[in-house]
């Protein structure tokens, strides 16, 4: 959405339908096959131009911090750097929805949102391409979130294939316990730490595995099943040890009409799958009152199809 004098820009949460580890790579980060998708809980982020090539983040959430380590100001001085014009700047305001440390990939996609806003904005007019290649640099999950929708993503999340056929039709209930985190490296290395020895250790075992995700009956629109299924490995290893995740799961699996549940990428938020809105939300209504005995906030949440921004 855009004023006479600033932009506002969408950053949406993703869920993983699918992630699956693969092994280890040669930098060290883990290679995986996943398919993420974006849904409509979102963070909603305001640029401004500035005169005086300052960078200014302000937020909702004082809890995050303004300054270099955040994403929105990499992502910033990123774009600024590959522009070659040192004199841009910009002011910057988030208004924080998607919750924390969730597995939801809300700072990602608020870096993603800058590149897209800021491009626009300063005039740059990188293509989409350009803004996935260089986005790499600030996380894996940011090259998804550039255009989100529905995609295949491989190597450490950063290599793309966009899917065409839509899975708009579903709907989720997701759900998150407000007061745990789950750190991302964390999860991977107790991954490893169990699952080492069943490692795929080549570059053509990886290719093979990704071939049959290609080729998934749910992923082909002629041969789809009625709900896609649910693979998430860090959840074999989180769920045990993480009670929040076990809430957020028996939670989800008491839901009326529920069709699969899984936690989303490093947890803690977990989500059941619906066959639509109406479904989810009846069933989420049903069952609002006991929330609070798990400790949970749940959102009901629809499949979005990519970025326009």
């Amino acid at each position: 959405m855009k004023s006479e004098d600033s932009f506002q820009v969408i950053a949406p949460a993703k869920i993983n339908l699918h992630l699956e580890v693969l092994g280890l790579r040669p930098d060290g980060f883990h290679e995986l096959a996943m398919v993420m998708q974006t849904i409509d809980l979102f963070d909603c982020i305001t640029i401004q131009d500035r005169s005086d090539s300052e960078i200014v983040i302000t937020s909702t959430d004082r809890n995050l911090s303004m300054g270099d380590d955040n994403l929105i100001m990499r992502a910033a001085k990123l774009l600024r750097r590959e522009s070659g014009k040192s004199d841009l700047g910009a002011s910057i305001h988030l208004v924080k929805n998607i919750p924390i440390g969730a597995g939801l990939a809300g700072g990602s996609s608020d870096g993603a949102a800058t590149l897209r806003g800021l491009n626009l904005l300063w005039g740059i007019n990188f293509p989409i391409e350009s803004l996935e290649r260089m986005s790499a640099e600030l996380g894996s999950d940011v090259p998804f979130c550039v255009s989100g929708g529905l995609q295949l993503c491989f190597g450490r999340g950063e290599i793309l294939e966009p899917l065409n056929n839509s899975l708009e039709d579903f709907a989720i209930v997701l759900v998150k316990d407000p007061s745990k985190e789950v750190s991302t490296p964390w999860a991977y290395s107790r991954y490893k730490e169990i699952n080492s020895k069943n490692y795929l250790e080549n570059e053509m075992e990886f290719e093979n595995r990704r071939e049959l995700l290609r080729n998934s009956h749910w992923l082909n629109p002629i041969k789809a099943l009625s709900a896609p299924p649910l693979r998430n490995d860090l959840q074999d290893v989180v769920a045990p040890v993480i009670p929040e995740v076990q809430n957020g799961l028996k939670f989800l699996s008491s839901l009326k009409g529920v069709q699969s549940i899984a936690m989303s990428g490093s947890g803690p938020s977990c989500f059941g799958l619906f066959e639509d809105y109406k479904t989810a939300k009846n069933s989420l209504d049903e069952k609002n009152r006991t929330l609070d005995e798990y400790g949970l906030k749940a959102w009901c949440c629809t499949f979005q199809s990519k970025n326009l921004i």
